[in-house]
């Protein structure tokens, strides 16, 4: 696994060096926006309307608009400074149980491995939240967000899951709709939850497949046995001759009949043609799900 994140968990005076990874992964089937009319891929170009081209990511800064058409700007330097990324620390401010939290905060899991030095207070750190039952809340700044998270164990790894800021979490005034008193009747109430008992069962998540994702792996191979395949145009080429061979050629072209290879400049050993594509977009291609 890519290592996304080097730092330590910190927790009182104990300090974890740990490595972080991603633990999920997006198995989503990428599909590419074309053209149909000569089934060419697009892209999305990063362009300034001002000055009418292309952008380059080093020619790109981070924005706030205060007001209409007014920026205050920051590189990514100061980003990371306001955030604390560069501390590279995991704090833990509090235990809780984790049943204190509800899942509407949980964003994204990520697995936590010891550092080269740290094999120790992990173990000791992970033995230790084992069997307190608890578990950590702290603060991180990733990629120049600062985030909550909880630090867990799960079997013998200490795992990181993000989560967000209570001012985050849509208030539940805000859901159209709902019933201001919950009326039911008591019969059609006992049978529901005989109901809910039947299909009760220990979760076992490797009995749960992405059904979507299985259907339309079949489609599209089903397609490519078929043939059923589009191909987009080739790249043009473009000649550029260097301006020594031009020259020469030029010379070529205007030398007296007769004359031989004497009468040629000495410009041919630097002259050469190169045959180079047209460089292609640095933009970032559209991958998007079929919904």
């Amino acid at each position: 696994m890519h290592t996304v994140w080097k730092g330590a968990i910190s927790f009182g005076l104990v300090h974890v060096p740990v490595k972080m990874f991603s633990a999920t992964e997006d198995k989503d089937i990428s599909m590419r926006y074309i053209h149909k009319a000569c089934i060419t891929p697009l892209a999305y170009v990063r362009k300034c309307n001002t000055c009418e081209k292309e952008v380059e990511w080093e020619e790109i800064s981070r924005g706030y608009e205060y007001e209409p058409g007014r920026f205050v700007l920051f590189e990514k330097d100061e980003l990371e400074t306001i955030s604390g990324e560069a501390n590279k620390e995991i704090k833990i401010l509090d235990f809780v149980n984790l049943t204190d939290i509800d899942p509407v905060y949980f964003q994204k899991t990520y697995y936590l491995a010891p550092g080269e030095t740290g094999a120790g207070a992990y173990s000791l750190l992970l033995e230790s939240m084992r069997q307190s039952g608890k578990i950590g809340i702290s603060k991180v700044s990733i990629r120049s967000k600062s985030s909550l998270a909880a630090i867990r164990v799960i079997d013998n790894c200490l795992a990181m899951e993000t989560i967000f800021y209570p001012d985050e979490i849509r208030p539940i005034s805000q859901v159209p709709n709902l019933p201001e008193q919950i009326n039911v009747n008591d019969r059609e109430l006992e049978m529901a939850k005989m109901l809910i008992n039947q299909l009760s069962t220990p979760f076992e998540p490797e009995k749960y497949k992405d059904e979507y994702r299985g259907r339309l792996m079949e489609a599209i191979e089903h397609k490519v046995a078929g043939e059923e395949v589009q191909t987009a145009p080739e790249v043009q080429k473009t000649s550029v001759i260097d301006l020594m061979a031009a020259l020469q050629a030029s010379l070529d072209a205007t030398k007296p009949a007769g004359a031989g290879a004497a009468g040629k400049i000495a410009l041919d050993q630097d002259a050469t043609v190169k045959e180079v594509k047209k460089p292609r977009s640095r933009a970032k291609k559209a991958k998007e799900p079929v919904s």
